[in-house]
């Protein structure tokens, strides 16, 4: 698969490249190497084989969600330095 000049302009305009002359010449055969062995790939038999997405098989732990008591607000208010009976207190941040 050949890659054109323009479709290689295109593409650099998309990813917002400036590409000196040089390098347009230079990009150009290597993206051109690059799909010519991805076509190769195209070339392979894979009828039968199951699309991965990781070369393990991995699996979550999942659990159950369990209730548990939690603390109460007077009882967790009581780890503060500074409360108002509702909520800690902080200095302000402007």
């Amino acid at each position: 698969m050949k890659i054109s000049r323009a479709e290689l302009e295109h593409v650099a305009h998309l990813a917002r490249l400036n590409l000196k002359e040089e390098e347009l010449v230079r990009m150009t055969g290597q993206v051109d190497t690059i799909l010519a062995y991805v076509a190769k790939l195209d070339a392979l038999d894979t009828t039968g084989i199951q699309p991965t997405t990781h070369a393990f098989s991995i699996v979550n732990a999942f659990r159950e969600d369990q209730v548990t008591p939690s603390l109460s607000q007077e009882e967790a208010l009581a780890n503060g330095p500074q409360q108002n009976g509702e909520a800690f207190v902080v200095p302000r941040i402007i």
